[in-house]
């Protein structure tokens, strides 16, 4: 076993480390307040461009079939990784590689959702959908971008609290650019609700300008196809790397199989109305999914990456038949609350975990691609089964198909105990 697995927290030296458990002195890292800056930062324009977006464009009398094709416009977040090589390549001519890139799509999506908030959905709905989609363009690159710098400057003993605070503050931002804003647009219009939104983009901006570029003995790509062809270069070079890009698909399969009906079983399948689906499965399982990805980030500074994994994959699978339970006793708000608040804290120490992990898959030289590849191929399980889960309910029940569920997890599990060994020998810089 490494040095740094006997005792974790070794490295890491604060003022206050004398005062607070060393287990939550990581917290005090000035690297935790700049997370949290830029999850807000990364999570704000994402419901600008949908769920809110569709909102002011059903209440602004839009047709359907118009709302739709709205819907497009988040084409971008699901190809990122086409142009994220340009990203590791070239180096803004200001802070650097990865804060440079960072301050550019901040000051673009400002400027960007600023604008939507005076465009007419009824007078000029092209002109909102296109600026719609150069935000939705500049957000994803802006995701791009952020998750190469927090994997560039985490060292290995944070990336789990980093992890958690940075998916804190994205949560906090889609609830402010979710629910607050629907309400704000009431009381201040939607012209008012969107400069207000972009206005928040300093939030993010703030961040970036504190924090510190990674290390620059970090050398970016030296032409544009190395920059598209090294980081695949590099990680098939790799042993088993087909088979990590299988635990990666593999690894939260369950648990979005699971997902894709929850809304629907709590609805129809057992009766709950819409009033309580809302605030107990997206209130209360929001609050559960932050408290499960911070307790899940410390608990990871303990256990190391391997262990972790293992430990909220079997958590992730057994959440699964909370549901089967409640399948079996009908509306039950006792079994509703428990399966709600079980299955978001295990998916929030999960989503750790495994963020994590791509994490420490990445070479920091093309960290912006890889990141970007492996993440968008964590998606390829979920597309492909998902359409599958309205028809297992169909034919089984939903009893059944929650347990299937379950069953769907293990393949993952027994892949990671199988790569155990490569785990362990991941770089922990």
């Amino acid at each position: 076993m490494a040095k740094d697995d006997k005792n974790p927290t070794s490295n890491i030296q604060h003022p206050t480390s004398t005062k607070l458990s060393p287990y939550l002195t990581i917290f005090t890292s000035w690297r935790m307040a700049i997370m949290v800056l830029l999850g807000f930062s990364s999570g704000l324009p994402l419901p600008l461009t949908s769920g809110t977006l569709q909102a002011w464009l059903t209440i602004a009398g839009i047709d359907l079939r118009t709302i739709g094709i709205f819907s497009l416009v988040g084409i971008p977040y699901t190809i990122k990784f086409l142009w994220s090589p340009l990203m590791d390549r070239f180096v803004p001519p200001w802070l650097g590689r990865r804060r440079g890139w960072i301050i550019l799509t901040q000051l673009i999506l400002m400027i960007g959702i600023g604008i939507m908030g005076v465009i007419s959905p009824r007078h000029a709905p092209l002109m909102l959908a296109t600026l719609a989609f150069i935000v939705a363009f500049t957000s994803a690159s802006q995701d791009i971008v952020v998750d190469a710098y927090r994997t560039d400057v985490l060292p290995g003993v944070e990336r789990g609290v980093g992890v958690a605070v940075f998916l804190t503050g994205y949560r906090i931002a889609m609830l402010v650019a979710g629910a607050l804003a629907l309400i704000l647009s009431e009381h201040i219009g939607w012209q008012n609700t969107y400069l207000l939104m972009a206005g928040l983009m300093i939030i993010g901006m703030l961040g970036a300008l504190a924090g510190q570029e990674p290390d620059s003995n970090i050398s970016p790509p030296k032409s544009l196809e190395e920059a598209i062809w090294g980081p695949l270069k590099d990680f098939f070079s790799r042993r088993l790397a087909l088979i990590f890009m299988l635990l990666i698909i593999l690894y939260k399969l369950g648990d979005a199989y699971a997902g894709t009906l929850t809304t629907a079983f709590l609805l129809r399948g057992v009766g709950f109305t819409p009033t309580e689906v809302g605030t107990i499965n997206k209130g209360m399982g929001l609050i559960a999914t932050i408290i499960g990805a911070l307790f899940g980030g410390t608990l990871m500074i303990k256990l190391g990456l391997y262990r972790s994994l293992m430990a909220f994959g079997l958590l992730q699978m057994v959440s699964n038949l909370s549901f089967m339970a409640l399948a079996w006793t009908g509306k039950n708000y006792f079994m509703m609350i428990f399966a709600i608040a079980f299955e978001n804290l295990s998916g929030g120490m999960g989503s750790t975990a495994f963020v994590a992990l791509i994490m420490a898959l990445c070479n920091k030289r093309y960290s912006a691609t890889q990141f970007a590849l492996l993440s968008s191929i964590a998606a390829i399980g979920r597309i492909f089964i998902s359409p599958s889960a309205g028809y297992v309910v169909e034919y089984t029940g939903w009893a059944t198909f929650f347990f299937l569920t379950t069953v769907t997890a293990l393949p993952g599990l027994v892949l990671l105990w199988w790569l155990r060994g490569e785990i362990a020998l991941l770089k922990k810089d």
